[in-house]
């Protein structure tokens, strides 16, 4: 079976070009699998490709290229949604080449990583393929108005994936999608490299990108409390972005120059997180939580709010980790400072998240999109009629709507 993952950009960092390439990576031990990057912007990906996994860029934005000259590629999107957040990346050309990719396609499946992405598939892609739109964000992030447009093209589609069972349910309640398969199928997230955390250091790390949303200021005021009582543990936090700026001042005016520091990106991140005995996330929300599996394959116990809606499908309050209400910095660390306090607690749930991480190994998540396959295909009959009555109800509400308005 011919399997292809279309991607926003390939040769970019980010959580879904990781869990994208991962996927790949493991059902290329069953099929022959290609990636498709709708942008390139430098000459080699970030992260390794698996040599099984063919890339295939559509568009090349480096300085100098013939893309670059070709005159739609000056020109706005117009099949990419407006309302989508990376619609000013993309390009009349990159319209154009998704387009005839998708038409001519030979693939069986086709499987789209992100909203806008979700709706080339579903405009041009052969419905003779499986086409499935897998959702790396949550439901609510996206406005009104992209998932008005998003549910007109999500219909067509064979199935819908989102990362966690509270997501599925939310798209489930909201956005109805007769004959489309919506479930949960959890990012895959390898073991790594090198050996696990020993939980020996006095060190809390935390990883992400420096945004609001992240609430590394919650962080870095709850660890502030946490300081005042054990002035030996650091806290180690990974990542750049935005307010970078900011946080540091929040840590000068803490007093914490000498115990908390912002790092900058690293990648790998496990490298870091096996220096840790903790690892803590302060995040408003979630789609997923990449960093807690992350953490967890480490060895290493996470503290996490209990924030929509990754964490309380990754961790299991007080056998593998803690779950905080979020936005509750003395609830956060009391959390930190029960693990620092407890060396014992501590070792016992860093084994039980080692233990608990194996959920998420490519094998049993390569087996679930199989059996998705599977189950998609013998249901095609059954999920076209499913289709087809949706539209007749969802005419008949109209006209009977209209009735009641003269």
């Amino acid at each position: 079976m011919k399997i292809t993952l279309l991607l926003h950009n390939a040769y970019a960092i980010g959580g879904t070009v990781r869990t994208t390439f991962n996927l790949a990576a493991a059902l290329a031990d069953r099929h022959d699998v290609e990636i498709v990057s709708m942008l390139r912007h430098r000459e080699v990906p970030r992260f390794t490709v698996d040599p099984r996994v063919r890339l295939v860029p559509l568009v090349d934005t480096r300085v100098g290229s013939e893309d670059m000259a070709d005159p739609l590629f000056g020109e706005p999107a117009q099949d990419f949604p407006l309302a989508e957040k990376r619609h000013h990346q993309y390009s009349r050309l990159v319209d154009v080449r998704a387009a005839e990719f998708l038409r001519t396609s030979d693939a069986d499946v086709l499987i789209g990583t992100r909203p806008g992405i979700n709706v080339y598939l579903a405009r041009f892609g052969p419905r003779r393929a499986l086409r499935i739109a897998q959702e790396h964000l949550r439901h609510d992030a996206h406005s009104k108005r992209l998932r008005a447009e998003l549910a007109r093209h999500y219909r067509t589609l064979d199935a819908l994936v989102t990362t966690t069972d509270a997501d599925a349910a939310v798209y489930g309640a909201r956005m109805p999608l007769p004959g489309v398969r919506v479930l949960a199928v959890p990012n895959i997230v390898p073991a790594p490299a090198g050996p696990p955390s020993e939980g020996t250091a006095k060190v809390i790390a935390a990883a992400g990108r420096l945004v609001r949303g992240k609430r590394f200021d919650l962080l870095i005021e709850a660890f502030s409390a946490v300081s005042a009582k054990h002035p030996d543990w650091r806290l180690r936090i990974h990542g750049g972005g935005t307010e970078r700026a900011r946080l540091q001042e929040l840590i000068d005016g803490l007093g914490l120059g000498e115990r908390a520091e912002l790092t900058g990106p690293r990648s790998p991140i496990e490298a870091e997180f096996a220096k840790a005995s903790i690892v803590a996330s302060a995040s408003d929300a979630e789609s997923f939580g990449m960093t807690l599996v992350e953490a967890m394959r480490c060895g290493v116990p996470v503290v996490s709010t209990d924030c929509p809606l990754g964490p309380a499908e990754i961790i299991h309050d007080g056998t593998d980790g803690l779950l905080v209400p979020r936005g509750d910095g003395r609830a956060l660390s009391g959390a930190l400072l029960r693990l620092i306090e407890d060396p014992q607690l501590r070792h016992t749930m860093a084994e039980a998240a080692l233990e608990s991480s194996h959920r998420y190994d490519p094998e049993p998540i390569a087996e679930r999109y199989a059996l998705l396959f599977q189950e998609l295909r013998s249901t095609r009959g059954r999920r076209a009629r499913q289709r087809t009555l949706g539209r007749a109800r969802a005419r008949a509400r109209r006209l009977v709507r209209r009735a009641l308005r003269r």
